[in-house]
C-alpha cells in the first residue's frame, strides 16, 4: 500500500464532474471489479514504473487500495454507455501552500487519443484551482506517453527526482501548472 505523506492527501469534497464525453464521480467500493477489468490490460501499464500492475493482486494492493484510502480519487466513465474507462486521483494536498498533484491516472486504450485525457485533465484542473494555486503532475520518469501529454495541458517540466510508492523507489519526472498560467490558457 502507498505510504502517506507527511501532507494531508486528502483533497476538498469532490463532486461530479461532466464533461463531454467523461463523467467523473468519486471511487466507491463497488466501483472495484469494474475498474479491475479497466486496468487489466498490460499495455496500459507497460511505460508505468510499476508495469505489473494489470495484475489483479498487484492492482488491488498497489493502486485500488490507496485510490479508495485517500478519499480523493475519481472513476472516470463514458458518459454514453456508462462503461468505466478510468481513474484519477488528486493527492498531496498542501492546505498551506495551496497545492495539490493529479496522477495515478490510468485511461482504457480504446479511449486512447480523441481529447479523453485532455478533458479529465481539463475537469480535474478546473476544480483544482477552485482550490489551489498550483497542480503538481509526478510521472514515471520513462512514461513518454503520458509526459508528452501532460505538457500538452500546458503543464510545465519542473524536475526529476525520486519518490518512494508501495516500498519502491523510483524516478519520476515532476511537473506544475499554476493557476494564473491555467486562467490564461482557457480563457
Amino acid at each position: 500500500m502507498e505510504k502517506p505523506s507527511n501532507k494531508s492527501h486528502a483533497f476538498v469534497d469532490l463532486p461530479t464532474m461532466e464533461g463531454a464525453q467523461l463523467l467523473l464521480r468519486p471511487l466507491t467500493i463497488q466501483d472495484s471489479e469494474a475498474l479491475y477489468q479497466a486496468a487489466s490490460d498490460p499495455l496500459i501499464w507497460e511505460q508505468h514504473p510499476d508495469p505489473l500492475r494489470y495484475q489483479r493482486e498487484r492492482f488491488e494492493s498497489n493502486f485500488l487500495r490507496g485510490a479508495l484510502d485517500c478519499g480523493s480519487a475519481l472513476l472516470v466513465l463514458d458518459k454514453h454507455t456508462g462503461e468505466v474507462v478510468g481513474c484519477s486521483r488528486y493527492y498531496e494536498w498542501d492546505p498551506d501552500a495551496l497545492e495539490v498533484a493529479i496522477g495515478f491516472t490510468f485511461i482504457v486504450r480504446s479511449h486512447w487519443g480523441g481529447g479523453v485525457n485532455r478533458e479529465l485533465k481539463h475537469l480535474m484542473l478546473d476544480y483544482a484551482f477552485q482550490h489551489a494555486n498550483k497542480v503538481w503532475f509526478h510521472i514515471g520518469k520513462d512514461n513518454w506517453r503520458s509526459r508528452k501529454g501532460t505538457e500538452k495541458i500546458g503543464a510545465r517540466f519542473s524536475h526529476e527526482t525520486h519518490k518512494d510508492i508501495n516500498g519502491q523507489r523510483h524516478a519520476y519526472a515532476f511537473y506544475c501548472i499554476d493557476r494564473d498560467h491555467w486562467k490564461i490558457r482557457t480563457g
